[in-house]
């Protein structure tokens, strides 16, 4: 199976460009695509992991959509220095995401056929 990374810098909620990877990770991972999707989240990305989120009605909630693309067999991980740069402790991220390093995001793009940086 063909895999692909993607590489998320974005805060979670200051603008569209987070929200968009994940709306493209759903698609790639859908039936009608099939891919294997990586997701590293980076810098302020790590954000998006956070447990417990409570978004206004019609705004996204990443801990939901997260949790949805693990369920269907995507990675997802955070950077676990820029976590811990942010204040969250691994008690803070949702279940399904892994602490990494950017070693780890080195082999994922090694090893895929293709990489989207966000």
């Amino acid at each position: 199976m063909e895999t692909l990374t993607i590489v998320i810098n974005a805060a979670p909620y200051g603008d569209e460009r987070l929200y968009n990877a994940l709306r493209l990770a759903r698609a790639l991972v859908s039936a009608a695509v099939g891919v294997k999707v990586n997701i590293f989240l980076l810098g302020d990305a790590v954000v998006a992991a956070k447990k417990g989120q409570k978004t206004p009605e019609g705004y996204p909630n990443f801990e939901e959509i997260l949790w949805e693309l693990i369920k269907k067999g995507t990675e997802v991980v955070a950077c676990s220095t820029c976590a811990s740069a942010r204040g969250l402790a691994y008690e803070d991220i949702i279940e399904g995401v892994q602490n990494g390093t950017v070693m780890q995001l080195a082999h994922w793009l090694k090893d895929s056929q293709g990489a989207l940086s966000f």
